[in-house]
């Protein structure tokens, strides 16, 4: 059995490759489904941000290659184009990724903590998926135990950076005073509601969230003193609007550049900056062509983010001696489940030739054959089928000079403290 990590991520692939590989909400449980039947496959878990879609399976055989040609089937991509953009771990690799990911140092904005919520709702619904077995059970476990020892023994989360304030931060940088700013927030999901408790800490103060339910974008505005509107209202809330920011997971864009044009023209033409952190995108790449709108992407937010990465470098050190600390934790696990699984085997082998052997033999009694012959002959008989294989293998060990098997077979069957009068 081999713990693979295949992926793609800010790092590796442009937005237009990761928002044809993202999955959407409605698309996880049968993707899972899918990936779980794989005859490679034997457990299976995704994640699958605006940053990073990867793929944490336990697999046998070429699981990777297999894993990749799902991946291309499922989203309609050719797989040599995935794989040029791909990335993958096994093991001891794998598990150091997942608990990198998990507190924040394989993000675009390091220690950023809305991964390690997305991260265990990936764990939620590969369990709901029947995905989990042992050894990723195992590995998030440990996973989430390492998160939290690096929260609470490291700065990484203090005064937390993530997507959300990058975009307001950079907001700040066009704008002198946000008092007089007037912000139109698509979406009402956790980066959007950080997005709106950024902007009011930062002085704004009339704020409108568009949300397909109205309910859900009065639960976040509300608190704020915002106003709420559903997302067809989005057309009128545009031409007040001074800075745009969307994060939805809809699969097509809300704001087209005919929408935002006739906006600008009821504005006269008074500047709008928008932030689009959604993948796939909520913003028309087009509207960025209008002379008067400042339109950015997530990517387009690495000059804040590194800037971030350098105050948070002292921590990312101590979380990553953590992380291995962490590593050695599951791989410890690991081989004390993979000795306990391999000691039931062997029980359960032995145990199965026990019975075969005294099934026989009560069937011989049961003939009227001589009871002391019918013992010595059990006993004869079960020596030799437990002593079989390991017989065949010792012959082959030494022919093929394996001077360390033949030494563990020695420790292993020849130890002079066993008991043998029991």
């Amino acid at each position: 059995m081999t713990l693979l990590a295949l992926g793609i991520n800010h790092r590796t692939a442009t937005i237009e490759v990761r928002e044809q590989v993202a999955f959407t909400p409605a698309q996880l449980e049968a993707a899972l489904d899918e990936l779980r039947v794989l005859p490679e496959v034997r457990e299976a878990a995704v994640l699958s941000t605006c940053n990073r879609t990867e793929l944490y399976c336990v697999t046998e055989g070429d699981g990777e290659g297999a894993i990749l040609e799902w991946l291309g089937r499922f989203h309609g991509l050719e797989v040599e184009d995935l794989s040029r953009c791909a990335y993958h771990y096994l093991d001891d690799e794998a598990a150091r990724h997942l608990m990198r990911v998990a507190v924040g140092l394989d993000s675009m904005v390091l220690g950023e903590p809305q991964i390690l919520g997305q991260l265990k709702e990936a764990y939620q619904v590969a369990r709901r998926t029947r995905g989990m077995g042992g050894e990723l059970e195992c590995l998030f476990q440990q996973t989430f135990a390492v998160a939290k020892r690096v929260r609470t023994e490291t700065d990484i989360g203090r005064n937390p950076v993530s997507v959300a304030y990058a975009a307001v931060s950079l907001a700040s940088r066009i704008f002198d005073d946000f008092s007089r700013s007037r912000a139109l927030l698509i979406g009402a999901g956790e980066t959007i509601e950080l997005v709106a408790r950024h902007l009011h800490e930062a002085g704004v103060r009339r704020l409108t969230v568009a949300n397909r339910t109205r309910e859900r974008a009065e639960q976040l505005a509300g608190p704020l003193g915002g106003e709420a509107i559903t997302l067809d209202e989005i057309p009128a809330a545009l031409i007040d609007a001074d800075i745009v920011i969307a994060s939805t997971a809809a699969p097509l864009p809300i704001l087209g550049k005919g929408m935002v044009e006739r906006a600008l023209k009821r504005r006269r033409h008074r500047p709008v900056f928008m932030v689009d952190i959604a993948v796939p995108r909520d913003i028309e790449p087009e509207v960025g062509e209008l002379a008067d709108v400042f339109l950015y992407t997530v990517d387009d937010l690495e000059e804040v983010i590194e800037e971030n990465r350098r105050h948070r470098q002292v921590a990312a050190d101590q979380a990553e001696s953590l992380i291995e600390h962490g590593v050695g934790r599951w791989q410890h696990e690991r081989r004390l489940r993979s000795g306990g699984e391999l000691i039931r085997d062997v029980r359960a082998r032995g145990e199965a030739l026990r019975d075969l052997s005294r099934d026989q033999a009560l069937a011989r009694l049961a003939r009227g054959e001589d009871p002391e012959a019918v013992i010595r002959r059990l006993a004869h008989q079960l020596t030799n089928r437990l002593l079989h294989r390991p017989t065949v293998a010792l012959r082959e060990a030494a022919t093929d000079e394996r001077q360390e098997l033949l030494e563990a077979a020695a420790a292993l069957l020849l130890d002079d403290s066993s008991d043998t009068s029991r």
